[in-house]
């Protein structure tokens, strides 16, 4: 172990008022030269020495015209520093959503991590905290620290917990946004240490290590395992071994167990790469052969392949896209919709509801007939009927029935001995659709149970017949059924309603594990950091139009010529308030992993490890030609 015999450290860590700290350069030839003459060193224990402990609590941040809350602008402090089981006296994270927590108390970075960067950024401005790292530390480099392996710093006990999971926050503070990609590339992420005993640190402490992790598997190649091509299942079994490895790393090593052997895409970083496979790319041609409507406001059009060769089974719950000309400009616009007939038919059925100010939706009514041409993207999506003995819930409000009516089909050409609640709410009778199709559905099933829900019945619609509870269809209504609390539920309608009947379940007892929802429309943002602001309606973007591809984003209903100034499909959905999802904006967490439904990229920078077959990174994908996006 060792021993201090002199406190020569102590004025390295003092600097005048008003100067700036030194930088890794600076600090580390004098510390090291004082601390060759002052100690004792056991190489079987000491790893390393604390050189500088920073802090810093979040702030508002300007950037690219938004507000982002971030606590990634740390500073070095002077002295003793109480670290708790959160995070350090005078620290704090701005987003615990992708920060922080008991996993993530303390982040380490390295000076020879700082040397490396000085040298391939040229960067001779770089200064202790400005990786946000709380500990900069001489040792314990990413490809030596092993997960689950514990140190000793000052009075308290430390554990490894998991690699730095790298975010666009680390390179908006050092004006570097290629960062992100870089830290994983050159394996230099940095780690997190969990508290397991609270207790007083300084800078110049030495570190102990004082028991090694199982495995041995180093930071690095934890990262490396996650991040980069390869995902070696041994070894992700290997890394499951570890106890100390955080909850949230250890749910994407068992996706990645989970998955199917010879997948595409990264199944551990985004749900999007579990999709089913796609049946073929971009649009094929198909006709209408049938136009039904199904009650006021809804009408389903059949579609067969123009070629006349067999449409591929779809699987219940999955959508399409169509592509049609609309307008007298007879510019091509695609929309999503989700397919409501029977699976394995030898046409696919798209039910669509007339919406006031839905220029397409006017025109699918009023404009095609049997006959009409059109294309169609193959089948996608991961709201799909698993295959069990479990009852099932189908519950729906309007539209959203159009997905659980598929499984309805399904389940019903099975004769399946499933228990199935088919629960829905409408208007009333004229705006309730499929009503006589559910019906003899339901007629074919041996364990259905039904609750029709009308919240403005006609005077003609029968409480009893028609229906069976007067009002909308919510958790209130489920709390009064004797729902079975070991079913998967399949919920598809309104945003609110989704969230109130979710909620209901998971009340009710039911796992949300196998509670699943399907979105209408454009889904949930994910901008970490960034301030709420108003909902705003998705727009051409300002200044003038651009005048490259047509960019087409699906489930927003817009198509915006491509234009040079922006730098990514992810930078042309923000400028036209697309509701879209990021957080490394530089390829490497998949976060913004979308279905590119047709058309092909280039990405800049290059990808570390891409997509899933048929998707897409809009965060640094840029068009080759006219895209369409499931966005």
């Amino acid at each position: 172990m060792a021993h201090l015999t002199s406190l020569c450290v102590a004025p390295l860590c003092v600097a005048p008022a008003n100067t700036p700290p030194p930088s890794p350069r600076d600090y580390r030839k004098p510390l090291l030269l004082c601390l060759l003459s002052s100690m004792t060193v056991d190489d079987q224990t000491t790893a390393g020495r604390l050189v500088a402990v920073s802090v810093g609590l979040p702030q508002d941040v300007p950037w690219r015209g938004r507000t982002v809350h971030t606590g990634v602008w740390k500073h070095p402090v002077d002295g003793p520093q109480l670290v708790r089981t959160l995070n350090i006296d005078g620290d704090a994270q701005g987003d615990l959503s992708g920060h922080g927590g008991p996993h993530r108390a303390v982040l380490v970075y390295q000076l020879g991590s700082y040397d490396h960067w000085r040298d391939h950024l040229g960067r001779d401005d770089l200064s202790y905290g400005q990786f946000g790292e709380n500990f900069t530390v001489d040792g314990l480099a990413d490809d030596a620290v092993c997960i689950g392996d514990r140190y000793r710093i000052g009075g308290a006990l430390f554990e490894v917990s998991q690699p730095r999971v790298t975010c666009y926050r680390v390179g908006m503070r050092l004006g570097e946004p290629r960062l992100p990609a870089l830290l994983v590339a050159h394996r230099r992420p940095g780690f997190y240490l969990r508290v397991l005993r609270a207790g007083v640190v300084r800078a110049g402490d030495p570190i102990v290590r004082v028991q090694q992790g199982p495995e041995r598997m180093s930071v690095a190649d934890i990262d490396a395992l996650l991040y980069l091509p390869g995902h070696d299942r041994e070894e992700v079994a290997r890394a499951l071994r570890i106890p100390a490895l955080s909850p949230g790393w250890q749910g994407s090593f068992e996706a990645m167990l989970a998955a199917a052997e010879g997948g595409t895409g990264n199944v551990g970083l985004t749900d999007s790469a579990a999709s089913p496979s796609v049946a073929w790319p971009g649009f094929r041609p198909v006709e209408v052969v049938d136009v039904v409507r199904e009650s006021d406001s809804v009408v389903s059009l059949r579609l067969a392949p123009a070629d006349r060769r067999p449409l591929p089974p779809a699987l219940p719950g999955q959508f399409v896209a169509i592509r049609l000309m609309v307008g007298d400009a007879q510019r091509a616009t695609s929309r999503s919709y989700s397919l409501s007939g029977p699976p394995g038919s030898d046409d696919y059925r798209v039910s669509v509801k007339l919406e006031s100010h839905g220029v397409v939706s006017q025109f699918i009514h009023s404009g095609l007939r049997v006959g009409s041409a059109l294309e169609l993207a193959a089948p996608r999506g991961r709201f799909t009927l698993k295959a069990g003995d479990d009852p099932v819930l189908l519950l729906s409000a309007g539209i959203g029935a159009t997905p659980v009516l598929s499984m309805l089909h399904a389940l019903a050409g099975a004769r399946s001995a499933r228990e199935v609640w088919w629960l829905h709410g409408a208007r009333n009778s004229r705006e309730h659709p499929f009503a006589a199709e559910a019906g003899d559905l339901l007629a074919q099933l041996p364990n259905a149970k039904t609750e029709i829900c009308y919240s403005a019945p006609l005077p003609f619609d029968v409480v009893g017949r028609d229906y069976g509870h007067l009002g909308r269809l919510t958790g209130r209504v489920l709390s009064t059924l004797p729902i079975p609390r070991d079913a998967r539920a399949y919920i598809c309608g309104p945003a609110r309603f989704m969230d109130d009947i979710r909620s209901a379940l998971v009340d009710l007892g039911l796992d949300p594990t196998v509670i699943f929802t399907e979105v209408f429309g454009a889904g949930p943002a994910i901008t970490p950091g960034i301030a709420a602001g108003p909902v705003v309606p998705v727009h051409q973007p300002a200044g003038d139009p651009g005048a490259g591809p047509d960019i087409t984003f699906a489930r927003s209903g817009l198509t915006v010529p491509w234009r040079d100034d922006v730098g990514s499909l992810l930078e042309l959905a923000e400028a036209c308030d697309v509701p879209s999802r990021w957080s490394c904006r530089t390829g490497i967490c998949h976060t913004c992993e979308a279905g590119l439904l047709a058309g092909t990229v280039s990405y800049d920078p290059p990808l570390i490890d891409p997509p899933a077959d048929g998707n897409v990174l809009v965060c640094c994908a840029r068009p080759a030609e006219d895209v369409v996006v499931d966005l």
